[in-house]
This record gives C-alpha cells, structure tokens and sequence, in this order.
C-alpha cells in the first residue's frame, strides 16, 4: 500500500513516537513512515491487543525500534517520548461492549495511559502531539452530518473517555503550550484488523465469518449506518496533521471519514458480492451503547490540513479481502 505520498517534507532526520504501533492502525502508520524514509519511528506497544507479528516485518530496518511497555506505566511514557519529533498516539482500549463490561480498565488505560503519553510529550517537548479521538464523543446527537462543534452526550464509558482525552488536550494546548491534534475516527478498517476476540470490528468479523462459511451476526435490524473509513485514509490524516505547518483552528479536533454512510445490511450486500458468496446473516439484538447513525462532514480537515480521502468503502473492502484471503495463516498465527 501507500503508492501515494501524504507529506512534501524531508522526514529523513525525524523521529516518530508511534504508540499502539503493533495494532491495527499503528502497523499501518509505521508501514508508511518506514516507507518513506523516516529518521527513525519508536513503537511503544505492551502487545495486549496489538501483535508482534504486525511489526515484525519492519525489525531489521535500521529506523525502526520497538519498546514493550504500557502507557499506564509514566516513566516507560518519558523514556519512550525522549528525543521524539512527533507522537501518533494509537494506544487505547478500544470497543463500546468492553467499556460497558469493564470500564475501570478502560478508564485506566484510555485516561490515565492517556494522560501519562501527555505529560511525556510535554516534558520532552515534541513539536506535535496527533491523538485517536473518536466519533463516539458524538453521543447521543442526532445531528448528521456530525459536525465537530456540536456534540452530545456520551453513550457509553468508551466514549467518556474518548472526550475526556479532548478535554486534556485543550487544557494542555492553553495551559502548558503543548501543540495536539485530534482526530475523530469514524470506523476505520483495512488490513490487520484483528478479526478474533469477543470485541473484533463488524467488518473483520464479516469476512472471517464468510471465509469461515459461517453466517455472520449483525446486531439489530442492520439499518444502522456508519461512515467506513479505509485505513489508508487515517494514515493520510496522521501525517498530515503532524506535518502541517499551520493549523488555523483554535479547537483543533478533527473528523477522519469518507463523508459517505452505508448500513450494516448494505456493507453485507457489498462483501456477499465480492466474496462469491450465498451465506445469509443472522439477526440479533440491538448493541447497547450504540450510536444509530453516523455520517461525518470532513470540511473542516480538508481546510486545515488538505485531508482528501481517496478510497472509498467498495476499493477499501477489495484492498481487505484480498489482503485477508492471502493472511489466514498470519490471522491464526497471531494468537
């Protein structure tokens, strides 16, 4: 992946922080660095949901290190942060369902870990710090498109702490002069997707059901809609929004979609098609916690930072199919 450029800028003498390196998001993120040449890009990862196999790939270029450690843990925060040019903070505990079963653990992680990466960036003084917000901060508003100004309130301890995270930063931005960037991710998919777990994605977990020649479960009526976003397209807006010279709004939190939804039984149709095949879905209760709707304007980031997704959910689903039909010893694997 990332035949396209997304920065203009010699990286070639930075160093990147990327925490969470090892999931998801992260591996893509260091992918891209790596590929262009990067000074040098730090993983910090305790690997208790991302995987070494993710990264493994990356080991032996000389521009790459890797730290286990978890962000709950302050001094291991300053040693990873020490030196570095820029933060990509992925690291979280993701997932509405699991906030609602534990949401000690996932205030401890997605705020205290949160906080400490913070205090880390401010002492070691990084030029930017680029965080995952989330598009659950927008609760309960019914509003759509969702607009970055307007918000309601938070559905489940997920999003709590995904707003709390906000919070900080704008508190840090005025207080202590820290320079962070926000970004609302509206249900990222893509290679490396981890389909196995109790709180896998609805996308991965589609498609595994169908490698599977199971029918997969879709939680309620499937008239939900959500705003799929490629991967490709929240690398573009990490790199962008760390690299931009100048970021004119005062709030800086920004969406990071397609600006396009499709509903659960529309995203089903779509991967019947492609992946050949007659299996049905099964119909289960509504989630709670779960936002109806979702649809982001993306206005905002195109302005500030020349955010331009370029593909969109069926190129997305093709890229993913094929990197997992190709992956299903690796997705076994990684366990």
């Amino acid at each position: 992946m990332y035949e396209q450029k997304f920065h203009n800028q010699d990286i070639s003498n930075l160093t990147f922080l990327v925490t969470g390196g090892a999931g998801f998001i992260g591996s893509n993120l260091v992918e891209y660095l790596l590929k262009y040449n990067v000074g040098k890009v730090r993983v910090l990862d305790d690997l208790s949901n991302g995987f070494y196999k993710n990264i493994e790939p990356f080991a032996d270029n000389p521009a790459f290190e890797f730290i286990k450690g978890d962000i709950r843990n302050l001094e291991t925060c300053m040693n990873a942060a020490k030196d570095c040019d820029y933060i990509l903070h992925q690291a979280a505990l993701g997932s509405v369902p699991r906030s609602i079963n534990d949401p000690i653990l996932t205030n401890t992680v997605n705020i205290d870990g949160f906080l400490n990466i913070l205090v880390a960036a401010k002492e070691n003084k990084v030029k930017r710090f680029v965080y995952a917000a989330s598009s659950s901060t927008y609760g309960d508003s019914t509003q759509l498109p969702k607009v970055e100004e307007h918000i309601g309130k938070p559905l489940s301890p997920y999003a709590v702490t995904k707003y709390v995270n906000e919070l900080y930063t704008d508190v840090f931005e005025k207080t202590y002069g820290l320079d962070c960037v926000g970004l609302r991710y509206f249900n990222i998919f893509g290679p490396r997707q981890d389909p196995k777990g109790a709180y896998a994605a609805v996308i991965p977990l589609f498609i595994d059901a169908v490698l599977q020649k199971e029918s997969p479960k879709i939680n309620g009526d499937g008239e939900q809609t959500r705003d799929f976003t490629f991967v490709e397209n929240a690398v573009q807006a990490n790199i962008k929004a760390a690299l931009a010279e100048n970021i004119a709004s005062k709030s800086k939190v920004y969406n990071v979609a397609v600006g396009d939804r499709n509903s659960l039984n529309q995203l089903y149709a779509i991967l019947k098609e492609k992946m050949k095949s007659d299996i049905e879905p099964i119909y289960g209760p509504d989630r709670i916690g779960d936002v109806r709707d979702s649809l982001a304007n993306i206005d905002k980031a195109k302005k500030d930072f020349d955010y331009n997704p370029k593909i969109d959910i069926v190129k997305g689903l093709e890229i993913t199919l094929d990197w997992f039909s190709k992956n299903q010893e690796f997705i076994k694997r990684r366990d």
